[in-house]
């Protein structure tokens, strides 16, 4: 009963439909009928112009966007525990061909205006230091909070007035809509956002992701760099399948649903005290002592120690009910 990553979740049936009827003599590349229709699908999904281009996984997504937002010699801020920080292996330095990431603090890994103001005032206006250029955000975080429509737009009245570009990477961004209860687009351009790192991977799809740009701004550029990474497959019309799949109907926002409802569960199990932050979106962080971690494991439950005496648990689109059920009551007797 695996409850380590969303990322081993299967694929949703839908997406699984799609690829079956992708799989027929097509354009190579992106010059495809899925992949020509992603700029009006997700402009239809954020109610504005948006260029949308498909890549295979989150960090080129988040790399891409970065790159076409930060010049080599300017900085990222972005939180200490960020995705682009701790698990990207360096690709967002390396995409940028060098850019510096400024590194802020706050409670669940969350930023607030008055945090990306003091960590930004550190910097000189001089060439000797790096000038900041982007601040990037994760919704949902990486502890699973997600930044309501009002804290977006703080932060990015914040970006504006500092002329930084705002990113975020959405690797659950479905879940923090589905929390939320909001459009996708109060959460994105309304509140400032130039650029989406858009996951599906984690949701239901197989292994699609989308680089979302706002504003009217040219993905062009973009364009040649996916090629030049890597990252523009012959076949794309199995990403843009996917993808498109998964708008119809929402099967997104279903997905996340699904997932959103199986953590609560879990959390009304381990109460306030075991938690050691509010479940927003998918993700359950624990209290747990090693033998209290061991028990749960020999009861066949699988997760990730996250430090000394806490555990981490995600729930997925395709959680069992039957084994949340079990975990819950697991816990509840810890």
């Amino acid at each position: 009963m695996r409850f380590f990553s969303d990322n081993a979740a299967a694929v949703c049936p839908e997406v699984m439909a799609a690829l079956v009827e992708a799989n027929s003599l097509d354009t190579a590349y992106d010059g495809d009928r899925w992949s020509g229709q992603l700029n009006n699908r997700f402009s239809e999904l954020f109610g504005t112009e948006v260029s949308a281009l498909w890549v295979s996984t989150g960090t080129a997504a988040n790399a891409l966007a970065l790159a076409e937002l930060c010049p080599p010699y300017g900085s990222i801020v972005c939180h200490r525990d960020a995705h682009i920080q701790n698990d990207e292996c360096g690709a967002p330095e390396f995409y940028t061909h060098g850019a510096k990431l400024l590194l802020g603090e706050g409670v669940g890994a969350k930023l607030d205006p008055a945090s990306v103001e003091a960590l930004v005032a550190t910097v000189r206006d001089d060439v000797h230091q790096t000038q900041p250029a982007v601040l990037s955000i994760t919704n949902a975080t990486e502890y699973g909070l997600v930044y309501t429509p009002e804290e977006t737009s703080a932060l990015g009245e914040l970006a504006r007035a500092r002329g930084l570009r705002l990113h975020v990477d959405g690797a659950r961004f479905a879940n923090a809509v589905a929390s939320l209860g909001c459009s996708p687009a109060e959460l994105t351009w309304k509140a400032g956002v130039d650029a989406l790192s858009f996951g599906f991977a984690k949701n239901g799809g197989m292994s699609a992701e989308v680089l979302v740009f706002f504003g009217g701004r040219d993905a062009r550029a973009t364009h040649f760099r996916r090629k030049r990474a890597g990252h523009l497959l012959s076949k794309g019309r199995y990403l843009a399948a996917q993808v498109l799949a998964m708008l119809d109907g929402d099967v997104w926002l279903r997905n996340a649903r699904a997932a959103n409802d199986a953590a609560a569960r879990l959390a009304t199990a381990a109460g306030r005290e075991r938690l050691l932050l509010p479940v927003e979106a998918n993700e359950i962080f624990l209290r747990a002592t090693p033998d209290e971690a061991a028990r749960l494991r020999a009861q066949g439950f699988d997760f990730y120690d996250w430090g000394p005496g806490e555990a981490r648990l995600v729930t997925a689109w395709d959680s069992d009910p039957a084994a949340v059920d079990s975990l819950a009551a697991a816990i509840a007797a810890l």
